[in-house]
């Protein structure tokens, strides 16, 4: 690559860093991002293929509880620039670079969840000297350490991305390849063992006489291979403006003594 080529591709990285914790213009998201690093690498049809594919997968990835989704803008940005020094150098098609792509995101996607947790660690320092600005009244610092926090999240992705452009895709292959089945194995469950606890820590969060039928009930309805996705959403959306409705018509015979929740009033009657 290019001098100029290697500084846009940084720059992309940058922004997919900062939008993984901002969420405001979406630069993270794999659709975005290697249609992004495909325009100032020559080949954005490519980067156009390689994101709709990641983009499926990222679908459902999202932070849960204490559970943080695998990394999507490192996933992105690197999976797009191996893609792209592979199809430079002329000797594979663009369904194998794509391809290749793909399978390596994924792996991608895991290593940066401890770059994540090192600049989230860093993090922690930062509010406390927030804190100590605040204390004074000292709203310039606060600012700087905002933006300080926001500038080590670009980091984040741009440093691995810049590594990228100039190490060759095989050493980053290998690399990955190499990785021992023990770890592997030990990521894998430990992501497991990280996503039932952000899961459980919402449902105690949640967790009311009122909502454990529809708790119950949505276990049962995806347990039905049959249901698809969009009709778990119209059971769920139906079973609210059920609830709406029956709050609606409890709330108006208030009289009658009822909180106002229906679900409520009957169990409290057990």
């Amino acid at each position: 690559m290019s001098p100029i080529t290697i500084l846009l591709v940084i720059i992309v990285a940058f922004f997919a860093g900062m939008e993984g914790v901002l969420d405001e213009w979406q630069f993270h998201q794999p659709l975005v991002a290697c249609t992004l690093i495909g325009i100032v690498t020559g080949h954005p049809a490519e980067g156009i293929l390689l994101g709709g594919s990641l983009q499926m997968i990222a679908l459902g990835w999202a932070n849960i509880g204490a559970a943080v989704a695998p990394d999507a803008a490192l996933a992105s940005t690197a999976s797009a620039i191996i893609m792209a020094l592979a199809l430079s150098k002329g000797n594979v098609d663009t369904t194998t670079a794509v391809s290749t792509a793909i399978a390596l995101a994924i792996p991608l996607s895991v290593a940066g969840l401890f770059l994540s947790m090192i600049a989230r660690t860093l993090s922690t320092g930062m509010v406390h000297a927030m804190d100590r600005a605040a204390e004074n009244a000292n709203f310039g610092a606060i600012g700087r350490w905002q933006m300080a926090a926001i500038a080590m999240q670009g980091l984040r992705i741009a440093i691995p991305a810049a590594a990228l452009c100039v190490i060759p895709a095989e050493a980053v292959t290998g690399a990955l390849n190499a990785m021992p089945a023990w770890l592997a194995g030990g990521m894998a469950v430990g992501g497991g063992m990280v996503a039932a606890v952000g899961y459980a820590m919402v449902i105690n969060m949640m967790a009311t006489k009122e909502v454990w039928p529809f708790f119950a009930l949505g276990f049962v309805f995806a347990a039905i291979s049959q249901i698809t996705l969009i009709g778990l959403g119209v059971i769920g959306v139906s079973l609210a403006l059920i609830y709406l409705g029956l709050k609606e018509l409890a709330s108006q015979g208030g009289g009658n003594g009822g909180s106002g929740d229906p679900l409520g009033d009957i169990l409290n009657n057990y």
